[in-house]
């Protein structure tokens, strides 16, 4: 074969002649091939023909029931020139066509089926099941079963039956053939169960044998009067539908999907996949326990902050002093923005958050508290900062919150009207932000270097030491060339993940 190094969707791109549905229906194909390829111990391969009418492997599919024939991958590999009219006798074939010709593939004696995928009357490509010759040799019950019922499933690919135009497919734990399988005659009675598929209603609380009982009576009879039924298992149960199901009874659960079988005239049969999902099912809810749990708890906690900050403004409200009430609204000011930020970290199940959604709204409410009734301070955002984890974005929060409250209080005192812009440049774990803001000047918002104090100083001791013991950086203060204060901030995130 020559080598073309190509993908599925660049591959059917090449075919002007395929039209929207004719891709998906090829799509749809190899979405749902991979029953084929396990039931029926083979590799398969999708061919389409290239602009040059050369025949191109678009898609494979290795079999997970038997070793693969086809260890390297061979998609947008054209097929050897000697094949071509054996493939071009196949492509005008309106049923499977079989080769005549024995080849080799590795150490393997192989043949070579071809299935036409047809659609609408017309032909868009072949399924090739390559089989070994090896798997076909003294085959049991199981391996007999499990071919005849590929080989059905295979035939319905030229008369379009397959894959199911109308399957419904809702499960998160599809099962597959090597789970478990049963096959259905066209009543709904089970002709022939595996020994996982037998296992799987086992662990339902199936005591009797399966083979020549109708399988929507043997569920039937294993459901109890309080156990969750899904209105798709009689579907499944009777084969009648390309639909999936689960079968809860006796404490344990099982995943099904019905796979109709058709000849020429109809109906003849179904096979259902069978997979015990028990210890699945057991997990996920554990999961959805504990994430209840974690969610109560980020309540409660958000609560507790909520009220921390109403005793603090009720205390302000009632105290006399001018001084105590400002460091008690300074207080009440910074246990709201440790809320914010814990309420933003409460809405993901991990312990990272969105940080630039989360500081808007804090700085947006800063600015709120800070300014004057008269007062209109625009804040701007330039850059990202990215998603971060709680033990960052709370005291980075508390930095910013102090620096714009400082720039709003001492900046644009006795103005009407101000802005402060917030530039981000992050890149891994190194952060830098420049605050700055076109107020009355850097004399007006810095003391020694540092930032002046809105009262007791403590917003100076929170910006310097997160910002240097916390995150290992540095502040630095400086004029802004257009008038106002600009502040630098170079950081080292402590948990963050490179962007």
């Amino acid at each position: 074969m020559m080598v073309c190094m190509a993908d599925f969707s660049h591959i059917l791109a090449t075919r002007p002649d395929f039209d929207d549905d004719d891709r998906e229906w090829l799509h749809h194909l190899v979405a749902d091939w991979q029953v084929v390829a396990d039931l029926s111990f083979a590799d398969l391969l999708l061919l389409v023909q290239n602009g040059d009418g050369k025949y191109v492997v678009a898609e494979q599919c290795r079999p997970s029931t038997v070793m693969t024939l086809r260890g390297e991958d061979v998609v947008g590999d054209v097929m050897p020139d000697d094949m071509t009219g054996e493939l071009d006798a196949a492509m005008q074939s309106n049923v499977v066509f079989r080769s005549t010709v024995l080849r080799s593939v590795g150490k393997a004696t192989v043949c070579n089926v071809y299935a036409p995928v047809r659609r609408n009357g017309k032909t868009l490509g072949l399924v090739v099941r390559e089989t070994n010759m090896a798997t076909r040799e003294s085959n049991g019950r199981y391996e007999s079963e499990s071919i005849n019922a590929g080989k059905q499933l295979y035939e319905m690919i030229p008369r379009g039956q397959f894959p199911y135009q109308d399957s419904v497919m809702s499960q998160r734990h599809i099962a597959r053939v090597a789970d478990g399988f049963i096959i259905l005659t066209f009543d709904g009675v089970v002709r022939y169960a595996s020994p996982n598929a037998i296992s799987c209603f086992r662990r339902l609380g199936l005591l009797s044998t399966m083979p020549g009982q109708y399988l929507s009576e043997l569920g039937t009879q294993l459901l109890r009067e309080n156990d969750p039924v899904p209105e798709t298992l009689p579907l499944v149960l009777s084969g009648k539908a390309a639909v999936d199901s689960e079968l809860n009874a006796n404490r344990s659960a099982v995943s099904m999907r019905s796979l109709p079988l058709y000849d020429n005239n109809g109906r003849v049969g179904a096979i259902i996949l069978c997979r015990d999902v028990t210890e699945l099912r057991r997990r996920e809810k554990e999961l959805q326990t504990k994430n209840a749990t974690i969610s109560e708890i980020h309540h409660r906690v958000k609560n507790n902050l909520q009220a921390v900050s109403a005793l603090l403004r009720l205390q302000a409200r009632k105290t006399k002093s001018e001084e105590v009430k400002k460091e008690l609204q300074e207080a009440q000011r910074r246990v709201q923005t440790i809320a914010m930020v814990h309420e933003g970290l409460s809405q993901t199940a991990d312990e990272i958050v969105d940080f630039d959604k989360v500081i808007s709204n804090l700085l947006h409410m800063a600015v709120d508290l800070a300014t004057m009734k008269d007062q209109v301070i625009n804040v701007n955002f330039v850059g990202k900062f990215g998603m971060m984890p709680a033990q960052d974005a709370t005291p980075l929060s508390l930095v910013l919150t102090e620096l714009i409250t400082n720039s709003v209080e001492h900046g644009f005192e006795g103005r009407k009207e101000g802005s402060i812009i917030i530039s981000v440049g992050r890149s891994g774990s190194n952060l830098n932000v420049v605050v700055e803001d076109d107020g009355t000047g850097l004399g007006s918002e810095e003391q020694g270097g540092m930032a002046r104090s809105s009262g007791s100083g403590l917003g100076t001791q929170i910006i310097n030491t997160f910002v240097t013991n916390d995150f290992g950086g540095s502040v630095h203060w400086e004029p802004r060339r257009e008038g106002g204060t600009r502040v630098v901030l170079n950081m080292k995130l402590r948990a963050a993940q490179d962007e």
